[in-house]
């Protein structure tokens, strides 16, 4: 399926929203009065992250972002660090007139919405947690992140993006060539290729060490909260999922088999299950 045949069941739109004086790319679908869900993606991600996963939240408020300085979204020129996304979300919230949210965090999406959890939970309505980044600092897999997504934005060889989205799933045929298409143009647009070194600058170990969530910090997180989790996750063993859970007071712990990094896509249909499930239990 392409990403228009998995948007057609229901109208939607992209737009930007000055955020904080940040142009940020969104894509609105479903009921606009009922409660917000906002999916992020991950580092050097894009909101087409989560469009197989639009149709079955539609009862909800959608909402899916290119992250600051990611996507086509704004690119201020600085190293970012995790109080600059979340500043940015928050604004973002703001904008779109959202009090209070699911967050649906994957990978560095997930760091954010943890880190938001800690220093403005009146903002949230839930959180999910999917391949969440942001408790280790694993000197492998951050050289793995680097280096596979700059040679990718470097070098005008398509194969080499391709490459960067297969690292991420349990079944390279999930990276799929509209996929790689959208990210190699998102990869070349010049305001990225400049700002590449900037958001990948919590690859850096100085850096990444003191924006690490802390179990004490995790254990302050008092709003419902999913973590889901691909047995194949290559950038994060089961282990630091089930650390993740004990932290976290009440949370719920879903592994999915032959899964990577990327579960809200490369198992929609069992996600989508499990999230509107939990979701229900939040909304009391």
């Amino acid at each position: 399926m392409s990403i228009w045949t998995e948007l057609s069941p229901l109208p939607f739109r992209l737009e930007y929203v000055d955020a904080g004086g940040v142009e940020t790319r969104t894509l609105r679908a479903g009921d606009p009065d009922a409660e917000a869900v906002v999916f992020l993606h991950g580092t050097s991600g894009h909101l087409e992250a989560f469009t197989r996963n639009v149709a079955a939240h539609a009862a909800y408020d959608l909402h899916a972002i290119d992250m600051l300085g990611h996507g086509w979204t704004g690119k201020p020129d600085r190293p970012y660090e995790i109080a600059d996304y979340v500043d940015h979300l928050v604004a973002y919230l703001d904008a779109v007139g959202v009090e209070r949210a699911h967050i649906v965090g994957e990978s560095l999406g997930g760091w954010v919405g943890a880190r938001l959890a800690t220093t403005r939970p009146e903002r949230l309505r839930s959180l999910q947690l999917l391949c969440a980044g942001g408790t280790v600092a694993n000197p492998e897999v951050m050289d793995r992140i680097r280096t596979s997504t700059k040679q990718a934005v470097e070098s005008d060889d398509v194969e080499l993006t391709r490459r960067r989205l297969q690292l991420l799933m349990a079944d390279p045929a999930n990276a799929t060539e509209e996929l790689v298409e959208v990210r190699h143009a998102i990869y070349h647009a010049p305001e990225f290729v400049k700002n590449v070194d900037n958001l990948l600058s919590l690859q850096d170990m100085e850096r990444r060490q003191r924006n690490l969530l802390t179990p004490e910090e995790l254990g302050r997180i008092t709003v419902p909260t999913l973590v889901v989790w691909g047995r194949e996750n290559p950038f994060g063993e089961v282990p630091e999922a089930t650390r993740m859970h004990e932290a976290i007071p009440g949370s719920q712990l879903e592994l999915l088999e032959h899964c990577g990094h990327w579960p809200q896509h490369e198992q929609a249909a069992r996600y989508d299950e499990i999230s509107l499930a939990f979701l229900r239990r939040a909304r009391g």
